[in-house]
């Protein structure tokens, strides 16, 4: 018998598979990684795929993360460490970001198998917490 969703707002079960987290992947990733994630039993959509968050500010992006429970895939460091610390001193909540360094994923013609094959390892082994910044490791 399956454990009961009801009442559990963003959590995912699967049988004999580590939960997975939900993420929201930013412009900069293409519907693909997402998809394919998808058809592995991951929660993930992709910006590009959703017109009313293309194009979005960067802590609006955040916040629509936040509020959705899903934890941010981004490979904007610059821009998203600073929102990070900005959440952290004000008290509030994200439900994590997973950073992507060009330096571990250089953007070539594997890039993204690259990517979306490390983002289920990550989901598959241990996935994100709430608050967690993390690098994203090459698998």
């Amino acid at each position: 018998m399956q454990p009961s969703k009801r009442g559990i707002a963003n959590t995912s079960y699967s049988l004999g598979n580590p939960v997975s987290s939900p993420l929201l992947l930013d412009e900069m990733f293409s519907d693909t990684i997402a998809q394919k994630l998808s058809a592995q039993g991951h929660d993930v959509i992709a910006v590009v795929a959703d017109p009313s968050l293309v194009s979005l500010p960067d802590d609006q992006v955040l916040a629509h993360a936040a509020a959705a429970g899903r934890a941010l895939v981004t490979a904007n460091i610059r821009d998203f460490m600073p929102l990070d610390g900005q959440y952290r001193v004000a008290g509030q909540a994200h439900a994590g970001l997973i950073l992507v360094s060009t330096k571990t994923f250089p953007q070539d013609r594997s890039y993204t198998s690259a990517v979306a094959d490390a983002l289920a390892a990550l989901l598959d082994k241990q996935g994100i917490q709430a608050h967690q910044v993390i690098f994203l490791a090459r698998d």
